[in-house]
C-alpha cells in the first residue's frame, strides 16, 4: 500500500497520540528494563493539539490508515529539531522510519538537526547514527529520563 506523510490536522490528535502510547509502551516489550511510559505528554490529546498547531506536526499514512507520526520544530534559520518519530508496533521493521527520515531531508533545507532519544534505545540509536547523527553529550531530562543528544549537519559546500 502506497505510504504518505501529510500535515496532521485537530481532528487527528487523539489517533496521534493512540500511536504514541502504543509506539512508546512497546518500549518495555523491547527493554524489559524500562518502565511503561514515554516523554511527558506523549499520552495526552490536548498536547498533541498544541504540537498541531504550533509545531509541524505529521502523520504517516497506509493507505488510508495512521500508522505513526513525527513532529518538528524550527529553532533558528535552517535549523530543526526532531521532537518525536513514532510508528505502530506493527508497521515497525518494515522500512517506514527509513521513508519518514528521508521525508525530512526532502522537505527541510537543514543545515543543523538535532534530536534526543533515550540512553537505554539502543535501536533509535543505531537509527539516528545510520541517517548521520552524532552523539554530542548526555543529558537527564527534567522528568529525570537520561538522554543523549544528538546533531546532524549537512556537508559543506566545495
Amino acid at each position: 500500500m502506497p505510504i504518505s506523510i501529510i500535515r496532521a490536522q485537530p481532528a487527528d490528535a487523539e489517533t496521534l497520540v493512540r500511536l504514541q502510547i502504543a509506539a512508546f509502551h512497546h518500549d518495555s516489550v523491547l527493554y524489559p528494563e524500562v518502565e511503561l511510559g514515554g516523554p511527558p505528554g506523549y499520552d495526552s490529546v490536548e498536547q498533541m493539539l498544541e504540537k498541531i498547531q504550533q509545531d509541524e506536526t505529521y502523520k504517516i499514512v497506509e493507505g488510508e490508515v495512521c500508522i505513526g507520526g513525527l513532529v518538528v520544530f524550527g529553532k533558528a534559520a535552517g535549523q530543526y529539531h526532531l521532537d518525536v518519530i513514532f510508528l505502530d508496533p506493527v508497521a515497525q521493521n518494515r522500512g517506514l522510519g527509513t521513508l519518514a527520515m528521508q521525508f525530512l531531508e526532502r522537505t527541510y533545507l537543514a543545515s543543523v538537526w538535532t534530536l534526543d532519544t533515550p540512553t537505554w534505545a539502543i535501536r533509535n540509536q543505531h537509527f539516528y547514527e545510520k541517517f548521520g547523527f552524532v552523539k554530542l553529550y548526555e543529558f537527564d531530562h527534567d522528568d529525570g529520563t537520561p538522554l543523549i543528544a544528538y546533531e546532524k549537519r549537512a556537508a559543506a559546500e566545495t
